[in-house]
């Protein structure tokens, strides 16, 4: 489930172990290591007691705010005896030598989360974190499952679920914040369940590269479910009627972006002539901009249905076969003779 993947990656971001929170490094082997390195002992490092005075929440005349210490004139007399300033500990996160550095891969957001909990870790504890995250990016981790887990991240804006095993996502278990949702690279068939009670807020959906087929999801994507969607990736997927589907999204008044390459209706010769003219406040149609020249060379097109063919016509040239006799060379037979006459015939299908 989702939980579990973001419950594993709290476990990987280590926001409790030292130098974030309130862990230490006692004598150089504390029980708060680093990716089982409890036995090293960095150059940068000295033996301290628990980092835990300067995250005193109670705010004294010497400290300005809790969780930073004392102003930077004071900053050295603030930190006691033994303890690590926050500068050391934050050049323990930014130093890419150092052991607790994160990944260059990282995302912004879980290098701002380690640097919470060493300025103010108070931020960073218990439920407290669920109000911390405005973007969540769980991405190949073998999610199958969005739960109700996830309505504990009542501030969340931004779901990236790329790369995953999700079939069907239950709305009601999707944070009613949530301004971009993405979904690429899974294997949703159906929109029924995402569209019960969607988010009201959603400005891009990625269903790029999933199983969704015409005209029965065509339905699901109109105003009355995302009235407010400005971004729809709908690429890779198995929808054929264009018609159909341009009546749909006519009704995204908000729609500026949207991606339909790699769909069996993007082979329509008129394809994006007809699109570019039914949906006038398109600016970006399969990541290209659309000009005032383009509008202006397909202006009418819309108008002008029957130039969408329903059917297609595709031309196959064999070069050469190896291996099989030729059917076209009959066999050369005695004047006479008894022997049976062989014929070889067969039949090539296509799959599309």
């Amino acid at each position: 489930s989702i939980s579990a993947a973001f419950r594993e990656h709290l476990r990987h971001l280590r926001l409790q172990d030292f130098p974030c929170g309130r862990g230490s490094w006692v004598g150089g082997r504390g029980g708060h290591g680093h990716g089982g390195s409890a036995g090293l002992s960095p150059p940068l490092l000295s033996p301290s007691l628990q980092n835990k005075s300067r995250f005193d929440a109670r705010t004294s005349p010497r400290r300005g705010r809790p969780g930073l210490g004392a102003d930077p004139a004071g900053q050295e007399e603030a930190v006691p005896p033994g303890e690590e300033s926050p500068e050391v500990l934050m050049e323990l996160l930014s130093d890419r030598h150092s052991p607790w550095a994160l990944p260059p891969d990282c995302s912004p957001q879980d290098q701002r989360l380690r640097e919470m909990a060493v300025l103010t870790p108070e931020l960073v504890r218990g439920s407290k974190i669920f109000q911390v995250f405005r973007s969540l990016r769980i991405i190949g981790k073998g999610v199958e499952e969005v739960d109700e887990g996830l309505l504990q991240l009542r501030q969340l804006e931004e779901l990236i679920l790329s790369a995953n095993q999700i079939s069907r996502i239950t709305s009601a278990n999707l944070p009613r914040t949530l301004k971009v949702l993405e979904l690429c690279c899974n294997v949703v068939a159906d929109l029924q369940d995402l569209c019960a009670q969607p988010p009201p807020e959603l400005q891009h959906l990625g269903l790029g590269y999933n199983r969704l087929r015409g005209p029965s999801q065509d339905k699901y994507l109109t105003a009355d479910f995302w009235p407010n969607l400005v971004s729809l990736d709908l690429s890779f997927n198995s929808f054929t009627d264009l018609l159909g589907l341009v009546s749909q999204l006519s009704s995204l008044q908000k729609l500026r972006v949207l991606v339909l390459q790699g769909n069996p209706l993007a082979l329509i010769p008129t394809y994006r002539g007809f699109l570019v003219d039914s949906l006038p406040k398109l600016s970006i149609l399969d990541d290209v901009h659309i000009g005032p020249d383009e509008r202006h060379q397909f202006h009418g097109l819309a108008r002008q249905p029957e130039l969408i063919r329903s059917e297609a016509r595709v031309v196959v040239s064999i070069g050469e076969i190896q291996g099989v006799p030729d059917p076209s060379v009959r066999q050369q037979l005695e004047v006479g003779s008894e022997a049976p006459v062989i014929t070889y015939s067969y039949r090539v299908t296509y799959e599309f």
